[in-house]
């Protein structure tokens, strides 16, 4: 257990390190000494970090309501300014209801508001495949496939193939 390198009675739960000149300087303290020198604690950490990201996203910049956008979402009664402050949108009807708001906020994070990565692959568990294609009907194009190029019928075979790329 380190001691507070300030009063030397408590606990020392905060651990700075400062570099200076390429010196390492490392200061155990307790809370109440780090609070008496300015240092945020655990206390006065943000509740939600994202609400703070949001709201820091470029002065100016407003999340509230625009032409043609609810003030409200109608299923949850969450607004964007509780978005704004919290981070967390109230149901799922508030990603319908706050669309216009949301994809602009999207471009401004991503530059975009089509995804651009790599297309997530689901468990095998999963609902099904993409396109809404169950797991069975893929497990079945790919016997075809696999009958396909047995018969040397590379034409379909080839079909086949981007067929299942596109479902995987």
């Amino acid at each position: 257990m380190n001691r507070c390198d300030n009063c030397g009675e408590r606990e020392a739960v905060i651990h700075l390190t400062q570099i200076v000149n390429n010196t390492v300087t490392t200061l155990h303290l307790c809370e109440q000494c780090a609070a008496e020198k300015g240092v945020d604690t655990e206390a006065e950490v943000a509740k939600y970090p994202l609400g703070d990201f949001l709201a820091s996203l470029g002065e100016g910049v407003t999340l509230e309501t625009e032409a043609g956008t609810p003030a409200a979402c109608p299923s949850c009664g969450a607004t964007l300014r509780d978005f704004r402050q919290t981070g967390r949108l109230g149901c799922a009807e508030c990603y319908v209801t706050f669309a216009g708001p949301l994809r602009d906020l999207l471009r401004r994070l991503h530059g975009t508001t089509q995804h651009e990565g790599e297309r997530y692959r689901g468990t095998a568990g999963a609902a099904g495949a993409a396109g809404g294609e169950a797991p069975a009907a893929l497990g079945e194009r790919k016997e075809r496939l696999r009958r396909a190029v047995a018969a040397e019928d590379f034409e379909e075979a080839a079909r086949l193939r981007d067929a299942i790329r596109g479902l995987e």
